[in-house]
């Protein structure tokens, strides 16, 4: 047999080439390889290490639970039993130093071992020679030996033995059923055959013919004339198909272990040998399933036939020679010959494969051709195992180039086009194991499709060579281990229909790209769903080309989620603002706002927001640097960290903004600190975004319009949201730089640059920096507003007490202490009062806190009690009702206490004088101007009241200037009786001797008083005398 697979017994070719040697690399390709019992070093490698990996995981997730005891035993059984697993797996690996000298050894083994079996074939089929045997050889084909019958010329021949001398490839076990050498019924087939054909033209001698019936049916053609028998080109011709035949037999030895899964036979009527492979034997789909997509079981089938192969009709008749090839055959038949032809003419058979694969097998159409040397038979080498296992990879090879070509051109493309991202790469070099040694091997080139999913993970898809089943595996981290049912349900999916690939792919990344996103916010500690329960309509305002979304909800900020949408090629950042709808029945969100976030650009300091409430698609306003941020899906964990800690600070702001626009305060963002040094101190405290993200700047001409001291703020007002990078409540700092106040003084003042007199109120000194800070982002105006009305009011009543010491109008005024929260200020002499307010933004007005008090002289005995202390309700209401003319009201207020104090300490001290008689008398405030004597029979009293123009009216009690009429009525009642005061007995006789007394005495200068029936009326300076005579007679003349 030819190498071009022809069989030709009358051309071949006699060895008469020189021997070479051959070299070591070729005896040893010669070998048969061994790999009974072997284990994949990278799989037990990868099993132990996954198994370490798990028993972790279940320990980090059941060890928090443990008593600390506890903790510790398990924590040293699992490192004592780990470590034994470790010096095992050294130990092996040490050993694999020798691998490929063992590896040779058991090739060599096995060789022998075939050698000896052939041996012993041979010396059960070898007979002593016979005399008159002859040898008929065929080069790498068959050698067989022929006697003649007898001594006659007429005597023909008989079959002896044959010798195939022919190498069948691939499993070497069963070639005991199918020897070079045959014997037994092979044996005796082949001898019955061959003899009947060298006999075909025998003439039978008559002794033989004992019966005429049975000659007539055993008569034997006879030859036309110038037709010369031959019957070695019969027994040629046979043999030659006979060896064909061994070779399906050798197929058949090659699918023993496929028996399941081939479908092999020899047509009918024909010399074809066919084998349907990839004979799937998928598992009964549930019933849910059994409409989905029905799919053929054979993926194709490989046709091997022997066929004739002529010569062409010019070349006359026999097999397909060369020329030369031909001419000497011509000159051997004419030699040999001379005028005659053979009886039979040499047959040129060869044998033919062919593939026809399934159309739709595996979800694909895939072209039958099939490359020439793949589908050629070595002559000197039939293996049709290796031919099977060489179309079967061809066509895995064939469907896995379809399967790449769909993803990177079909609807797909998007996402599997770019360069790398699915690739064919081959699969055949696998580390073994096998018992105590290792061993490197090369196996076929087997191709897998590779997938590259995101980031580090990777997904292999390849088809089983045995089942032709889809299968896929992951090659990412060890977190991997845990989705293993994962990658078999997808599997089974593709199996049962694999245009389902495409979808299940898409799928598939899109939960890995959410697992890695999910693992990193955990990492975090941050709180995320995959879902929230928004209806379609909603999702789709994050834009067609939204794939997934991963939601991180703000701790801070519930209604607020940092929103990872993943899309074909990358994350975008979304920052939305939902709200429950509390009137439908399955409480749906909707998303109120929608910020797209750029995080280079909030990374380089240059923060741009766009903010819609709309539908976003593709072509939005996001910046295209995000690709270059991002990588793709590669997300880092500190990526994820600015970008949540900046949804905070956009939250806060967002805050912010919106009470500003409810009350149509216009506002801009700046960035204060951009260019400015970063000092270690804040590379520690805040966080990296903290100078990247803006502030707001609002007009102090908007946001202080109508309130008190509006013009002592500079244009420009700072709120900055602060600790939004923290575990701490978000706060705001609203900074006011002040064009000029009154400096802090006083012991309350402190002696730093910076002060702090409230906790919710910083100054600085040397740049008249005012800071308000607020602990409630969502009412942080509300709270400025309160602050600053609180601040501006003690500023302007600071001013104002300032200025009253400047110009002089009162040489005893002067400014004590002021630390933007109180004002305290002496009115008269020594007495003081210390003034505050709160609820400045209430509808009333707020409240004013009065604290009356005298300086200290140094004296101990010093008594402090101001009497001014009794009024003080009545006095607050002349700030609380002066709002908005607090300056105004202010000097009422000063005017009042000085023209009120000689009447509250002539009253103080009749009080302090009558408790030192024991004589129960009562002083109290009726109002800001009017103060009551009251005597302890609570009949009588005396009302000093002030008047216009520093005067003061000294009345008696009983008596109403409102209704002087009803003073003079007779009381009707009993009941009115007691509830109402009665006139001083002798009042007017006693006003007149007190005003003839004072005047005589030069105490009271004449012209000054005014004598009434019901008291008198004076300057306020008279007070002093006239109050304590008035007193001291109304006593006299009613004890």
């Amino acid at each position: 047999m030819q190498p071009d697979g022809l069989v030709d017994g009358l051309g071949t070719d006699a060895p008469g080439n020189s021997y070479k040697e051959p070299t070591m690399d070729q005896l040893e390709r010669e070998l048969p390889v061994v790999m009974d019992g072997q284990i994949p070093l990278g799989d037990l490698l990868s099993r132990i290490t996954q198994a370490i990996y798990a028993e972790l995981a279940e320990l980090a997730e059941t060890m928090p639970n443990m008593s600390d005891s506890a903790r510790k035993r398990i924590l040293a059984d699992w490192v004592v039993k780990t470590k034994k697993q470790a010096v095992k797996l050294y130990a092996v690996v040490k050993w694999s130093r020798d691998a490929e000298t063992v590896q040779k050894c058991m090739n060599i083994t096995a060789f022998l071992m075939t050698q000896n079996h052939q041996f012993e074939g041979a010396l059960e089929a070898l007979k002593p020679p016979a005399d008159g045997r002859v040898y008929f050889a065929v080069p790498k084909l068959f050698e067989a030996s022929l006697c003649l019958r007898g001594a006659q010329k007429d005597d023909g021949w008989f079959f002896v033995h044959v010798e195939f001398l022919i190498n069948i490839g691939g499993d070497l076990a069963g070639l005991q059923d199918f020897p070079r050498i045959p014997a037994g019924m092979m044996k005796r087939h082949i001898t019955d055959e061959a003899d009947a054909r060298l006999a075909f033209y025998l003439t039978i001698p008559d002794d033989h013919q004992n019966n005429l019936e049975q000659n007539a049916r055993n008569a034997k053609p006879q030859l036309p004339s110038g037709i010369v028998d031959a019957p070695l080109v019969r027994v040629y011709n046979f043999l030659q198909s006979t060896v064909s035949d061994s070779f399906f037999g050798g197929t058949k030895v090659a699918i023993i272990g496929m028996g399941g899964l081939l479908n092999c036979g020899n047509e009918p009527e024909s010399q074809n040998f066919d084998c349907m492979l990839l004979d799937v034997r998928r598992q009964q789909p549930p019933p849910h399933r059994q409409n989905r997509v029905k799919l053929p079981l054979l993926g194709g089938t490989v046709t091997i036939s022997i066929v004739d192969s002529p010569g062409s009709s010019q070349a006359g008749p026999g097999p397909a020679r060369s020329p030369t090839k031909r001419v000497f055959a011509r000159l051997q038949r004419k030699a040999k010959l001379g005028e005659g032809l053979p009886s039979d003419e040499v047959e040129g058979l060869k044998l033919q494969v062919h593939w026809e694969p399934t159309k739709g097998a595996l979800g694909v159409i895939v072209s039958s051709t099939m490359p020439d040397h793949i589908l050629h038979v070595d002559a000197d080498n039939l293996d049709f195992e290796s031919l099977l296992r060489a179309v079967i990879a061809r066509h895995a090879f064939t469907v896995l180039e379809i399967f790449q070509s769909q993803l990177q051109n079909g609807l797909t493309r998007t996402v599997f086009s770019p360069s790398g991202v699915v690739t064919l790469v081959k699969d055949g070099s696998h580390s073994v194991f096998f018992f105590s040694f290792c061993a490197e091997i090369t196996s076929e080139s087997v191709y897998a499709l590779r997938v590259h999913l995101c980031a580090d993970e990777v997904v292999i898809m390849t088809i089983d060579s045995r089942t032709g089943r889809l299968n896929l595996r992951d090659t990412g981290d060890l977190a991997a281990a845990g989705r293993g049912p994962r990658f078999t349900a997808f599997s089974e999916q593709l199996n049962e229909n694999p245009q389902l690939l495409f979808p299940a792919l898409m799928r598939l990344r899109l939960m890995t790209i959410t697992d890695l996103a999910e693992q990193k916010a955990d990492y975090l500690g941050l709180q995320s769903f995959r879902r929230r329960n928004f209806q379609p309509d909603e999702l789709l305002k994050l834009g067609p080309s939204t794939r997934g979304t991963l939601y991180l909800q703000l701790s801070h900020f519930p209604n607020h989620y940092l929103v990872l949408v993943i899309t074909d090629d990358r994350f975008r950042y979304a920052l939305i603002t939902t709200r429950v709808m509390t009137e439908s029945m399955y409480a749906h969100m909707v998303m109120e706002d929608i910020a797209w976030l750029d995080f280079d650009r909030i990374h380089g300091e240059e923060v741009v927001i766009t903010s819609h409430t709309g539908r976003s698609d593709s072509h939005s306003s996001e910046p295209n640097g995000m690709r270059s941020a991002s990588s793709g899906f590669d997300l880092e964990t500190p990526v994820l960290r600015e970008l949540y800690s900046y949804c905070c600070a956009r939250v806060a702001f967002m805050n912010v903004e919106r009470q500003f626009k409810l009350r149509g305060i216009p506002f801009t963002h700046v960035n204060p600190s951009s260019g400015a040094p970063v000092t270690v101190e804040l590379a520690h405290i805040q966080s990296s975004l903290a100078r990247s993200v803006p502030a707001l700047c609002v007009q102090s001409q908007d946001i202080l319009s109508g309130a008190p001291a509006a013009e002592a703020a500079m244009p420009n007002i700072r709120v900055i949201p602060l600790n939004w990078w923290s575990e701490k409540n978000a706060q705001v700092v609203t900074s006011v730089k002040l064009k000029y106040v009154q400096q802090p003084m006083g012991k309350t003042a402190g002696t730093t640059a910076v002060i702090r007199p409230s906790k919710r109120i910083i100054y600085d000194t040397t740049q008249a920096v005012v800071s308000f800070l607020s602990e409630n982002v969502n009412t942080c105006v509300d709270e400025f507003l309160e602050e600053w009305a609180r601040v501006s009011k003690m500023v302007v009543i600071a001013r104002e007490v300032a200025q009253m010491a400047k110009e002089s109008i009162w040489d005893d005024v002067c400014l004590l202490s002021f630390d933007l929260q109180t004002v305290e200020f002496a009115y008269a002499q020594d007495y003081t009062v210390s003034i505050s307010c709160q609820d400045q933004l209430s509808p009333i007005g707020g409240n004013f806190d009065l604290r009356f008090s005298r300086r200290t002289s140094g004296d101990k005995n010093q008594d402090l009690f101001n009497p001014h202390d009794d009024a003080e309700p009545f006095l607050r209401n002349i700030l609380r009702h002066g709002h908005g003319r607090l300056a105004p009201s202010l000097h009422r207020l000063v005017t009042l206490l000085r023209e009120t104090l000689p009447i509250v300490t002539v009253l103080e001290d009749v009080r302090q004088q009558s408790d030192s008689l024991r004589q129960s008398v009562d002083t109290f405030a009726k109002a800001a101007g009017w103060y009551r004597l009251l005597y302890s029979n609570l009949m009588y009293a005396l009302d000093f009241r002030l008047m216009n123009d520093q005067r003061v009216a000294i009345l008696d009690a009983s008596y109403s200037v409102f209704d002087p009429a009803s003073s003079k009525s007779p009381i009707k009642t009993s009941e009115e009786a007691v509830m109402s005061l009665k006139p001083i007995p002798k009042f007017s006789e006693i006003v007149a001797n007190v005003v003839k007394s004072a005047v005589l005495s030069g105490s009271v200068q004449p012209g000054t008083v005014a004598l009434m029936d019901v008291g008198i009326i004076c300057d306020a300076v008279a007070v002093s005398v006239l109050g304590k005579l008035l007193h001291e007679n109304v006593v006299i003349f009613n004890s």
